[in-house]
């Protein structure tokens, strides 16, 4: 048994030298599909962010697109403020000047009117007047309050000369 024993415990060593060979092998095998699989997640991780960065860039460039169009609408619309406030400020004076040359034609009217009471008031005394000075001499009355129109005469028509026609002149008639 002397001599099989260091045999036996040398094949038992190689025999446990060997499963740990066997079982480092499978570890490293489990490890190397673990990291293949990290690999492989990995790798679509990387072409999900790459495509979340081109959508991302093109969200942004939108939204640039967007705020342009934006300012440009806003520069638009306060220019059309700006126009309708000045539409406005144009239509106010140009009331102002209407109302004002209204005012001035009645004031006008008005002024005018007067005076031609104070002529009528002023023909009326004068016709008192004159009737007073006729009543005074005995003198027939040249007015007796209404004018009387005279009737307008109608223009006489010219008479067209005849001109006799000469050799090669064409008769219209």
């Amino acid at each position: 048994m002397a001599p099989s024993a260091p045999r036996t415990r040398a094949a038992a060593a190689l025999r446990i030298k060997q499963i740990a060979l066997d079982n480092q092998s499978r570890t490293i095998r489990r490890l190397r599909a673990q990291l293949a699989s990290e690999r492989r997640g990995l790798a679509t991780m990387k072409k999900e962010l790459e495509d979340t960065q081109v959508a991302l860039e093109a969200s942004h460039k939108v939204i640039a697109g967007l705020t342009e169009i934006g300012l440009s609408m806003s520069k638009k619309i306060e220019k059309m403020k700006v126009k309708k406030q000045l539409a406005k400020e144009n239509h106010v004076e140009c009331h102002q000047k209407f109302q004002a040359r209204i005012h001035e034609a009645e004031d006008s009217m008005q002024a005018q009117h007067l005076i031609i009471e104070a002529l009528v008031d002023e023909k009326d005394s004068l016709l008192q007047t004159i009737q007073g000075l006729q009543e005074a001499n005995n003198a027939p009355a040249p007015f007796d309050g209404d004018w009387e129109e005279e009737p307008e005469e109608e223009p006489e028509e010219e008479e067209i000369e005849e001109i006799p026609l000469g050799k090669g002149e064409i008769d219209d008639e």
